[in-house]
């Protein structure tokens, strides 16, 4: 009876040792596999965190590439305004030579006109007291200030 009961101690204690393998088996898995949940989750913030770090530097990159289109256009826009500002100014320029001509055109032919008007009342009277032609020439007709009629003979 003694080695009944020893062998059924003995068998209480394998199978108890048994459940307790087992357990702790069962324990170590659980633990095996909330470690890898644990590294899972923290491998899966680390991806998260890279992809923000990526937005970030490319929302950097954009709003810099913004910043510096704007900065050009403004510099494009100030040099058109001042091209403007030039080509009116030149357009003024040309537009005065042009006014200025016609106004020498125009007082030209107003001192004609009136030269015209002198010689032909000149001959009007010329010709009311017979008197001898006159010449209406003058030094300032000749291109060199002289007369060639000072080299006649004699």
């Amino acid at each position: 009876m003694a080695n009944q009961l020893l062998k059924v101690k003995r068998k209480q204690t394998e199978a108890e040792k048994q459940q307790q393998a087992q357990q702790q088996q069962a324990m170590q898995g659980q633990q095996q596999q909330a470690l890898q949940q644990q590294a899972a989750q923290a491998a899966m913030q680390q991806s998260q965190q890279e992809l923000q770090a990526k937005i970030q530097l490319k929302q950097a990159e954009i709003a810099f590439e913004i910043e510096k289109l704007t900065n050009e256009a403004n510099l494009k826009r100030r040099l058109m305004d001042a091209e403007f500002n030039y080509n009116m100014q030149l357009r003024g320029m040309e537009q005065e030579q042009i006014d200025m001509r016609e106004q020498k055109k125009e007082e030209g032919k107003s001192q004609r006109i009136a030269e015209g008007n002198t010689q032909q009342s000149k001959m009007i009277e010329q010709r009311k007291r017979n008197l001898p032609a006159q010449n209406f020439e003058s030094n300032e007709d000749s291109l060199d200030g002289f007369d060639l009629a000072e080299f006649n003979p004699r």
